[in-house]
């Protein structure tokens, strides 16, 4: 009887300080995560201010856009440090390369990423737009919009794109229209995807995958605190998101391709989504639970 007691009190004792551990944890995560916030805060304040100076000071179009995207850059290049988020990049492209770099999207760090690599102008929807806060930083990043819901106007949307390749800038095209849950490469859209062939300008396929978390290996658990998908609001994503210690993740630039100007529009989104889906590493229940290390041939921001 005397034993039971104590095993008891013992199990007890364990549980009521595990609890407590637990709770601080808990407490800790949320601390940092509420310093990151704050930072994020004054780097988009930062980037605000300087892309409402641009605009005041610079009335050619075209310098105008080239300068609130390298301020894009530069804020992105802030953002990746300030939150531990280490980048690596594969076969790094020219800074010069103008092209329609295509590739997959699951949430905002592939975006900030691959921002903070290469500048580019960055194709999004007018629901972002039109969304609080985030509407206003795309805008002020120099983003082109297309209206993904009404395909009525698609030839216009088509023929501004084509317009931003011949100025020589490089696009960014999520082609999957939305950011997927990470499961899978979501079937591309197509027409977009013409304009490279229609301007005369190349494809770059590009593969964005999660290498390590909290210098460990990518787990199942954690594709809600890097993936912003579905109904799940901007800040409840970024919160999670900023709750972990760090983050590595890979960006992989793919062969060039050259598209005709009338290719089947159907056969190079199925060729782009076959070389993107082919190096993609998918979260799953039973995925591998193996470190990732990068090799000699990475580069890192």
């Amino acid at each position: 009887m005397g034993k039971y007691i104590r095993q008891t009190v013992q199990s007890g004792f364990f549980n009521f300080r595990l609890k407590r551990m637990n709770f601080f944890n808990e407490l800790f995560l949320n601390l940092r995560a509420a310093f990151r916030l704050f930072r994020f805060l004054i780097v988009i304040t930062m980037f605000g201010l300087r892309a409402m100076w641009i605009r005041m000071t610079t009335s050619d179009p075209l310098l105008q856009r080239k300068r609130l995207i390298l301020n894009g850059r530069n804020t992105a290049r802030l953002c990746v440090k300030a939150f531990r988020v280490e980048v690596i990049c594969n076969n790094p492209i020219p800074e010069d390369e103008c092209s329609l770099l295509v590739g997959n999207h699951i949430g905002f760090i592939d975006i900030v990423s691959l921002q903070a690599i290469r500048d580019a102008v960055f194709i999004t929807s007018l629901e972002m737009k039109n969304t609080p806060v985030l509407g206003q930083i795309s805008e002020m990043g120099g983003c082109a919009y297309v209206d993904r819901k009404n395909r009525m106007g698609i030839q216009q949307e088509l023929k501004g794109l084509i317009d931003v390749l011949k100025q020589e800038f490089r696009v960014v095209l999520y082609a999957e229209s939305v950011a997927s849950n990470g499961e899978q490469v979501l079937p591309f859209k197509k027409t977009l995807m013409t304009a490279a062939g229609l301007a005369g300008k190349p494809i770059r396929p590009f593969v964005f995958n999660f290498a390590k978390v909290n210098d460990g290996p990518v787990l199942y658990e954690h594709r809600d605190s890097l993936c912003w998908y579905g109904d799940n609001s901007f800040f409840s994503a970024i919160w999670k998101s900023m709750k972990l210690d760090s983050v590595a993740c890979e960006i992989e630039f793919l062969p060039l391709i050259y598209p005709g100007a009338d290719e089947d529009r159907t056969t190079l989104a199925n060729r782009v989504h076959a070389a993107v889906s082919a190096k993609y590493k998918p979260f799953h229940p039973s995925m591998n639970l193996g470190s990732l290390q990068p090799n000699g041939n990475f580069s890192t921001v």
